[in-house]
């Protein structure tokens, strides 16, 4: 990537995580769109060579001619900020974007407290905060995540039945995600439709092995290992085509900041039956683009998922409705743009 003028250098979003997660995600889908209308870099280890960033060494000592953003997403990214600010005296104007949904510690409240300004993802993010944010809801990318030109070609080429109904749970599988409530709902749901295929899709970390392990003994006692399927995690690049090959997705979580899979389902014209946390709420429109449950409830699950399996017309239709309320309220260039706003209302203050 060409050498980026330190003049054009307006807003820097800090990763200070080698791992990949909803953060750097977050990161590398959105700078690319902003640095398009604004000099927006990244900084931080984990991060691909075709994003525009610099290193973390010169951000901490860009010159102090003009005064730019420090786009923070983590406690440590906020500390760092009001290092390089009151420290080393830099020109950053300091910004934090919240997506908890959790009473703050008292360390990262005042953390919060010394920001210039604060986004929250989600409505329900913004009831925990102090400072009042702007609500910018995460978006997704519609050129990526979008309806399949021919779902038995795409089910073909993953190994997949073309004629079943395909119902899937995708992210890390632990007790938290609700894996174990959607593996049961699935057994259920399996003896009603003979056609039915589960999809359980992530990975399980050291701590949770022995659970993903109970899940699968659970599937086997049930005779069901044939149709309800663990598979391992993917590329996130490869992941829209196993949405496409669904015909209903499900989200039982537990507890979640955000999630953004509701989103990317939709996005591929699946409607979604998601648990009543995080922001889910705000993104699964009730009896419009699929149904919203109790968290932790296998019934409601059941019979959520029932309805839509049993009424082609009815999944059709909501399918065809997540797409239009994806593309009114969830296009990522929505969400750029809006962080865009607040970025140019921080440096007029300036």
């Amino acid at each position: 990537m060409p050498k980026i003028s330190n003049q054009k250098i307006d807003v820097i979003a800090p990763n200070l995580k080698r791992r990949l997660s909803g953060v750097t995600a977050t990161i590398v889908r959105l700078v690319p769109l902003q640095n398009e209308k604004l000099g927006v870099v990244a900084t931080g280890p984990g991060l691909p060579d075709d994003i525009p960033h610099i290193s973390l060494w010169r951000a901490a000592f860009l010159g102090r001619q003009k005064w730019r953003v420090w786009h923070a997403r983590r406690n440590t990214e906020m500390l760092l900020g009001l290092f390089l600010r009151h420290v080393l005296r830099r020109r950053f104007k300091l910004l934090f974007t919240s997506a908890s949904q959790r009473v703050h510690s008292r360390y990262t409240a005042w953390l919060v407290t010394k920001m210039d300004a604060v986004i929250a993802t989600s409505k329900k993010t913004a009831g925990y905060l102090n400072n009042p944010p702007t609500v910018i809801l995460h978006g997704i990318d519609t050129g990526t995540f979008s309806p399949p030109k021919n779902q038995a070609d795409t089910r073909q080429k993953l190994g997949l039945p073309p004629s079943a109904k395909i119902i899937g749970c995708y992210g890390r599988i632990r007790a938290q995600k609700g894996t174990d409530v959607f593996v049961d709902a699935a057994i259920e749901l399996a003896q009603k439709h003979n056609d039915l295929v589960a999809i359980v899709m992530g990975r399980a970390t050291d701590p949770y092995v022995k659970f993903e392990a109970e899940l699968k003994a659970r599937v086997a006692h049930a005779n069901l290992a044939d149709r309800i399927l663990f598979l391992p995690e993917v590329p996130v690049h490869e992941m829209a085509s196993w949405y496409q090959v669904l015909d209903l997705f499900i989200a039982p979580q537990r507890w979640e900041g955000f999630g953004l899979t509701p989103i990317e389902a939709m996005a591929c014209g699946v409607p979604t039956v998601a648990t009543r946390v995080g922001a889910f709420e705000e993104l699964v429109v009730d009896g419009q683009t699929g149904a919203l449950i109790d968290a932790g409830n296998t019934d409601q699950m059941v019979s959520a998922a029932d309805t839509l399996l049993s009424d082609d017309n009815l999944r059709q239709t909501q399918g065809q409705q997540a797409l239009t309320h994806i593309d009114a309220h969830f296009k990522l260039q929505r969400e750029a743009d809006q962080i865009i706003d607040v970025y140019r209302q921080l440096l007029s203050e300036c």
